[in-house]
């Protein structure tokens, strides 16, 4: 059993998943009881890959490397893709050993498509896209996937060289589709218990602090938001502290 709780399992934990350890549960009780929100954000953020990943497949990419991939659950990115279009092409980054146990799930794929998965840090940008052009053609647009990645990346400007490096190798016509949490008193103190506790750190960051990493790229409406606010599906939804954007390069 791993004594050291993850960020995968966690998430994992508080979507209602069985992939997860008794440490990562009592975490993610300690964080669920300061930031009661944080099964709702995690709900939200999950929604809104779904969204964002149908809207970008809508406009004709048929690539997409989702980069931070977590474990495996309902609506994964390729399934998602391939509802759409089914030639889409996935590749899949994670560096945590569960998560590679798990790919298989990951790697089903329709008889026209294809996924892949890299056991890589997603910071090492070269050996990603290196190993993403096995599968993935860089002369044409390819949709950049961050869903809770870069609040991992905890030094802003290596945070800002990780997005830029990934998005110069992007052919024009790309997307770059990102969320991470967004800074609030109480998420603040979710955010104390997770670096006391968890692995790998995590920074939250303000929505003028997300948006730098949209620098250069022409934003999708509505822009930088919270998640549930991203061309919603349904009527009201509920402004969380999950930050949220999609541009396309």
């Amino acid at each position: 059993m791993d004594e050291q709780p993850q960020t995968a399992r966690i998430w994992n934990y508080w979507l209602g998943g069985t992939d997860n350890f008794a440490v990562d549960r009592a975490v993610g009780d300690q964080i669920r009881a300061a930031f009661p929100d944080i099964v709702d954000n995690a709900r939200a953020s999950r929604a809104f890959l779904v969204r964002a990943v149908s809207f970008v497949a809508g406009q004709g990419v048929r690539q997409f490397l989702d980069v931070g991939t977590g474990l495996p659950t309902a609506d994964n990115t390729h399934e998602v893709a391939q509802r759409v279009a089914p030639e889409s092409r996935i590749v899949y980054v994670d560096f945590d050993p569960l998560v590679l146990t798990q790919a298989r799930a990951l790697l089903t794929s329709t008889p026209e498509g294809r996924t892949a998965y890299i056991d890589a840090d997603g910071r090492d940008t070269g050996r990603v896209l290196g190993g993403a052009a096995e599968t993935l053609d860089f002369t044409q647009p390819v949709a950049l996937i961050m869903s809770g990645l870069l609040g991992h990346v905890t030094d802003d400007d290596e945070a800002l060289a990780t997005v830029r490096a990934y998005l110069a190798a992007l052919a024009p016509g790309s997307y770059f589709v990102a969320l991470d949490g967004s800074h609030s008193l109480e998420h603040g103190a979710a955010e104390k218990i997770w670096n006391e506790q968890a692995n790998p750190p995590y920074v939250l960051r303000s929505h003028a602090q997300f948006a730098r990493f949209f620098d250069g790229l022409t934003l999708i409406e509505p822009g930088v938001t919270s998640a549930p606010l991203w061309r919603p599906d349904q009527q009201d939804p509920k402004h969380l502290d999950v930050v949220c954007a999609v541009a396309i390069k």
